[in-house]
């Protein structure tokens, strides 16, 4: 008799299932093996936990005990494996979510008191009335002045839903008794970039302090402003951006870089959390001369752009070595609304340099690298950091860029110290500056508010008595004079002066037009745009 197709595919049929279930059979005995270790690890802790409940000499709290020994726990992993408590959680997500709800100020504490810096703008603390250098002494009749309050007290107080009421009550200069301004707090938006401005004729500039959820449409709005106001080269400031969202950064990056090239991957144990991110969109500025400003305060998702435009050679790269934060965290809600945030895996360029830097020598170690650079002279001397040859890549147009930890510049800057000294750095720790000009501002408000930011910038001039009150407000706040280390900081303190008036009168983009002029990284940026535009116009080597 002639086989049937059934018994000729039987024995086949049944290898391939015995097969399949040796596999299955193994991936369950792992798992089951796996599973039995966290049963009984969790076992034995709630065995612990309610030992100590029942029987321990004094009372404890357990939720506090709980919290320590996760955290002992994530102490044993890396470094950015974070465990944020219920409280902590709207606050720690406020940053990236770009939007918190309160009562809209910008604060300061000086001699124990909340000092209003600026109401932000289109908020409900600006549409009351509240004013730049008013002193909050009482939240809903409660005194906050003169208590030791830190800034989660002031979070604590002033934040709250949308649609929630508070009563502040307002010291005000010139004003006798306190003024008392019923405040609705309101969503407040919180903007990712700073300042953008148009440097000269057809150099632009754009701060960028975070990657947000709102990050990208700013970005857009403003490339799209700067451009129509005539620009045709571009200063990217990531200096001390700590990051965010890497899908934000992508898309920065996404906005200089053409065709369907490779942004950043990431890659770890588990392999659903491996990906690749390309660029997909024409976008805004895609042939002009970029440079990108970086110092070792820029991490993560600043790292992911300044290192994609590096590979692609798209951007010149000035500054100091960035952080080399390279690892992807995944939020993961727990169920008392705390939150776990799991490292899942590493982010790299596309030259395949790994964005993070060495973390075995401990968390201790890891957290102090920025001291060990200063220290080990990194901040002065590009020569002090040692490359290993394995750690050689190449970009798309075959220049040599090194891995192991941050992105390191194309254009290397010095820290310059020169005018760095004690009694400037007691003077801006104490906010004498800061209280100073507030008081400045509120003396001649009238007078700033009718000139244009150009004409401050360029008529106005700090005097010698306008310096002589800063030193009488300094010894007000226990800053002793010392006129030998005022006289080496004399141009950085005039320098500051200036640029705290001008940011209470024209927000950051004041700040940053006149705090500019003494950032040596921006300074070397205006000299290199002849090396930025032969970087854009040469021949790709390889694809």
């Amino acid at each position: 008799m002639g086989n049937k197709k059934f018994d000729i595919r039987a024995p086949l049929l049944i290898a391939v299932g015995l097969a399949i279930g040796i596999l299955i059979g193994a991936y369950l005995i792992n798992q089951s093996s796996s599973n039995k270790i966290i049963v009984n690890s969790v076992t034995k802790f709630r065995e612990i936990i309610a030992n100590i409940e029942n029987s321990y000499v004094d009372e404890v709290d357990s939720e506090d005990l709980v919290d320590g020994a996760i955290l002992d726990m994530l102490d044993k992993l890396d470094p950015h494996s974070v465990y944020i408590p219920k409280r902590d959680v709207d606050i720690t997500n406020a940053d990236l979510r770009g939007e918190f709800e309160g009562i809209g100020i910008e604060f300061n504490i000086i001699k124990d008191t909340i000092l209003v810096v600026a109401p932000l703008i289109g908020g409900p603390s600006e549409a009351v009335g509240l004013r730049s250098g008013d002193k909050i002494v009482k939240v809903d009749d409660e005194t906050v002045a003169g208590i030791g309050i830190t800034i989660r007290d002031v979070v604590n107080a002033l934040r709250g839903p949308k649609g929630t009421e508070v009563i502040v009550s307002i010291k005000r200069r010139n004003e006798n008794d306190l003024l008392d301004f019923t405040i609705i707090r309101d969503k407040i938006p919180q903007y990712s970039i700073d300042a953008g401005y148009m440097i000269n004729d057809e150099i632009g500039y754009i701060k960028v302090i975070r990657f947000a959820s709102t990050t990208y449409e700013e970005f857009r709005e403003k490339i799209t402003e700067l451009t129509e106001a005539g620009m045709k080269k571009l200063i990217l400031d990531l200096q001390g951006n700590p990051g965010g969202y890497m899908e934000r950064a992508v898309d920065i990056a996404d906005e200089f870089i053409p065709g369907d090239k490779l942004i950043v991957s990431q890659d770890g144990r588990v392999k659903r959390y491996n990906a690749e991110f390309r660029a997909y969109r024409k976008g805004l500025f895609e042939e002009n001369p970029v440079i990108v400003l970086i110092d070792e305060g820029s991490a993560s998702g600043s790292e992911i752009v300044a290192g994609a435009l590096q590979d692609h050679d798209r951007a010149l790269i000035v500054g100091r070595r960035s952080f080399g934060k390279g690892l992807v965290q995944m939020p993961i809600p727990l169920s008392d609304g705390s939150e776990l945030r799991l490292t899942i895996s590493r982010y790299y360029t596309p030259s395949g340099r790994c964005i993070q830097k060495p973390y075995d020598e401990g968390k201790d170690s890891y957290h102090a690298d920025r001291i060990n650079r200063y220290e080990n002279g990194e901040y002065f001397n590009a020569d002090s950091i040692d490359f290993a040859d394995t750690l050689k890549y190449s970009t798309a147009k075959g220049r040599v860029v090194y891995g192991g930890g941050g992105i390191m510049p194309d254009s290397f800057v010095p820290l310059d110290t020169t005018m760095n000294t004690a009694f400037l750095s007691h003077l801006l720790y104490k906010n004498a500056i800061r209280e100073y000009t507030l008081n400045y501002y509120n003396e001649h408000r009238e007078e700033l508010e009718a000139m244009t930011l150009p004409e401050f910038k360029n008529d106005f001039e700090v005097t010698d008595s306008m310096l002589k009150e800063l030193v009488r407000v300094g010894e007000s706040v226990d800053v002793t004079y010392n006129e030998e280390e005022f006289l080496i900081s004399k141009p950085l303190i005039i320098n500051r002066v200036k640029s705290f008036i001008a940011r209470s009168v024209w927000k950051n983009e004041g700040w940053y037009r006149i705090a500019n002029e003494y950032n040596e990284i921006f300074q070397e940026a205006l000299t290199q745009f002849d090396e930025a535009e032969h970087l854009a116009s040469a021949t790709d080597l390889r694809e």
